[in-house]
């Protein structure tokens, strides 16, 4: 009986605990009056222009249903192996990259076997070689390509806006940088031309570079001429404007670089430490540091070093990565 009782009065606890925070709470916490007074202080549309305002408000409507359409568009799922090798700039086929991986997969695993290390050892060499190995070539491809166009992005909008300035169309400004400009821009903007002369619009064209290079500047800039081919408006103000923000990205990661780039040293100094060490000690006493090779337990203890150095390296890797 008693226990009901209790289980009763707990229920009734939090029922009287709920009923406070729903009705009396924003009371006493000032939400009610501060609802008031954000409605007393909003501004109410004016009777005259009327019309004006209607065709703003559609416009902005317009606007954000287009800015909403390409987010929509641009969330993707995970991306394929045939994209990420495409967008490191190889012309390589699924099989060549898996035939590549297996080839090295068999050569580390080969090197390790040569010094006559535990199958423990020579398997974990192999699953490097073959899995990680591999990828962190393709990451770093990638990487390094779409650092030269997000370099060179900036100059490819320019010639946009002095183009259109000039009394241009956006088509004839995009087969000029698919001619003269610098690689990879150069191919990218070639695929533009390639797309448009399929029969796609200007703006679909362009959404396909997003998919190339997934990168926030090519998303603005496909957002800035999709908006214009829908919208209307200024195109080479809006692309001015643009370059602006382009540039002053590329001036902050510069900073950016340079502030963390005594971060980054550390990092080095503190990740090569054990492997001066070491041979520093093998020097000194060949005999005493030999044991980790040329026993099993040694070779145990150098697997677990690594795994263990694997994750500190990537722990700092993390803290000095910044996202810009």
């Amino acid at each position: 009986m008693n226990m009901h009782v209790w289980f009763v009065m707990v229920l009734a606890m939090i029922a009287a605990g709920g009923i406070v925070h729903v009705f009396i709470y924003p009371y006493l916490s000032g939400d009610i009056k501060a609802e008031k007074r954000e409605a007393a202080l909003r501004p109410t549309a004016p009777k005259r222009g009327a019309e004006r305002q209607a065709d703003a408000a559609s416009r902005r409507k317009q606007i954000t249903e287009s800015i909403k359409e390409l987010e929509t568009r641009g969330k993707r799922k995970k991306q394929s192996l045939e994209t990420r090798i495409a967008q490191a700039g190889l012309s390589w086929s699924r099989n060549k990259y898996i035939g590549a991986s297996l080839a090295s997969a068999a050569f580390f695993g080969g090197l390790i076997w040569l010094f006559r290390a535990h199958p423990i050892v020579t398997v974990g060499a192999m699953g490097v070689g073959g899995f990680g190995f591999p990828a962190w070539i393709l990451s770093f491809l990638r990487k390094r390509r779409l650092n030269k166009f997000v370099n060179e992005f900036p100059n490819a909008v320019d010639i946009i806006i002095r183009g259109v300035k000039a009394g241009l169309p956006l088509g004839d400004c995009l087969r000029v940088i698919a001619t003269e400009s610098a690689e990879p821009v150069r191919s990218e903007f070639r695929q533009i031309v390639e797309a448009q002369a399929m029969g796609l619009s200007t703006g679909e064209a362009v959404e396909r570079i997003v998919e190339r290079v997934p990168i926030a500047e090519a998303s603005f800039f496909s957002i800035v001429i999709n908006i214009q081919q829908k919208a209307g408006g200024n195109l080479a103000e809006a692309l001015a404007n643009l370059s602006a923000v382009l540039r002053e990205r590329k001036k902050m990661k510069g900073k950016i670089k340079a502030m963390s780039g005594e971060a980054k040293a550390s990092a080095y100094i503190i990740g090569s430490m054990p492997f001066i060490v070491a041979a520093m000690t093998y020097v000194t006493s060949p005999k005493y540091i030999e044991l980790l090779w040329t026993t099993q337990t040694g070779e145990l203890v150098i697997g677990g070093c690594a795994v263990w150095m694997g994750i500190g390296i990537f722990v700092m890797k993390n803290m000095i990565n910044f996202d810009y």
